[in-house]
């Protein structure tokens, strides 16, 4: 199933999509066993003179009210803003300066926006805590993801390897071309072993950058399982039809937002009592 008519998509082994009352939404299966999230696609614009009444239907769609979606005003790095349950949300009160939003709060959902930065949704399948990040080429060599894995150990006692990961659509390795001073920071920042599979060197100084790649990787160093991280792979710039993209539509484009909420501790099994046998 494709959301654009003469636009086919192959998606990812574990990805969905879903109709919502305002078109099509991706979610990830291996994560919706854990937390209620989806991947908006471009028909909502969530900006402009319809935005208050597009994020009141983002919020209707993962069951919170308008005031309860925690947005940031993103800047391009690894501070995280955390969310507890049971202590005060500023409704309205302004958004902070981050890229990650962590939270055990099933009250609140988290949000985060791209139009060709990488979404990274998590979930802990052990104690349902949540994460929000965004991760562009400065986001991933600030380390934004493995920060998200990090918040989530301290903040909520999450361990990586129960950790659930999906990455939402964003600008590919097939369109996302770099200068040299990209290359030169990541290499830099003690980037210089993986720069082989993060880079293809494309003439002229410049390469392309598979974000996709480098988050996974350093998701899997920062010990979640790579067979727990569901990458889309959906390039949003190859897509316009179904994605709003910043290098391809410039500075006016929509956003796209990655959504998530937590349904509390997941209930646990019942233990088996001495006379209980297994059925065949």
């Amino acid at each position: 199933m494709t959301p654009g008519a003469g636009d086919p998509l192959v998606l990812a082994d574990g990805l969905v999509w879903t109709s919502e009352d305002w078109g099509r939404a991706l979610r990830s299966s291996p994560l919706s066993g854990t937390a209620d999230h989806f991947f908006t696609t471009r028909q909502l614009r969530l900006r402009g003179s319809n935005e208050s009444e597009e994020w009141a239907r983002v919020a209707a769609t993962i069951g919170v009210p308008p005031e309860r979606l925690v947005h940031l005003e993103q800047v391009h790095g690894r501070r995280v803003v955390t969310i507890r349950r049971g202590e005060p949300h500023r409704a309205g009160g302004g958004r902070p300066r981050a890229d990650i939003l962590v939270s055990d709060d099933p009250s609140v959902a988290l949000v985060v926006q791209v139009a060709d930065c990488v979404p990274l949704l998590m979930a802990d399948s052990r104690t349902g805590a949540v994460a929000a990040v965004h991760a562009g080429w400065r986001g991933t060599l600030a380390g934004a993801a493995p920060a998200a894995v990090a918040a989530l150990a301290e903040e909520f006692g999450a361990r990586p390897e129960d950790l659930l990961v999906a990455l939402g659509p964003s600008i590919g390795p097939c369109c996302y071309t770099v200068g040299a001073d990209v290359i030169a920071a990541f290499r830099s920042s003690g980037f210089r072993e993986v720069l082989g599979r993060w880079f293809t060197q494309d003439g002229d100084g410049k390469a392309r950058l598979d974000l996709w790649t480098a988050n996974e990787d350093q998701l899997t160093a920062a010990g979640v399982r790579a067979g727990r991280i569901t990458t889309s792979r959906l390039c949003t710039s190859s897509h316009p039809a179904v994605f709003h993209s910043y290098r391809r539509d410039g500075r006016g484009t929509g956003r796209l937002a990655a959504v998530i909420r937590s349904r509390g501790v997941p209930p646990r099994p019942s233990p088996r009592s001495p006379g209980d046998r297994p059925r065949h």
